[in-house]
């Protein structure tokens, strides 16, 4: 397993391991565009590679600062392909997440993760996450 940053040039090679957790997504281009948009502020995107060198699991996240955590490094997408699930991708991943967390002096990571995420949720606790909050949103029109 080797944890590699993806950057402009290769942002691609994690389309279709990303569309497993945001569907939506509709082509590697507006992908790369959409990430190219959130580079500007500050999002980063490292990517866990199988034995092949191929895109297993991807994680994407920022640095933030607010009053209620002070500086943390945010986790806006972390997933892995189906097929690579159970391997240890995931977990490689947060624990380099937590590495470049210390690297910058962040007091945390945080992330959001859907209600229906049952293993996910298992393996966030499992890696000392806790569940401090409810999180709310609303859409606008």
């Amino acid at each position: 397993m080797n944890i590699i940053e993806l950057d402009d040039e290769n942002t691609a090679l994690a389309f279709d391991t990303m569309r497993e957790l945001r569907p939506h997504l509709t082509s590697a281009e507006d992908f790369v565009a959409a990430v190219r948009v959130q580079r500007k502020e500050g999002y980063r995107l490292v990517a866990s590679l199988d034995a092949r060198g191929a895109v297993a699991a991807v994680a994407g996240f920022r640095p933030l600062t607010n009053l209620y955590a002070g500086s943390h490094l945010y986790i806006d997408d972390l997933t892995t392909l189906s097929s690579a699930r159970r391997q240890g991708h995931a977990g490689a991943l947060l624990r380099w997440v937590d590495e470049e967390a210390r690297r910058l002096g962040c007091a945390g990571v945080h992330l959001d993760s859907g209600t229906h995420r049952h293993d996910a949720h298992r393996l966030y606790l499992g890696s000392g996450y806790v569940i401090p909050a409810f999180h709310f949103s609303k859409v606008v029109d």
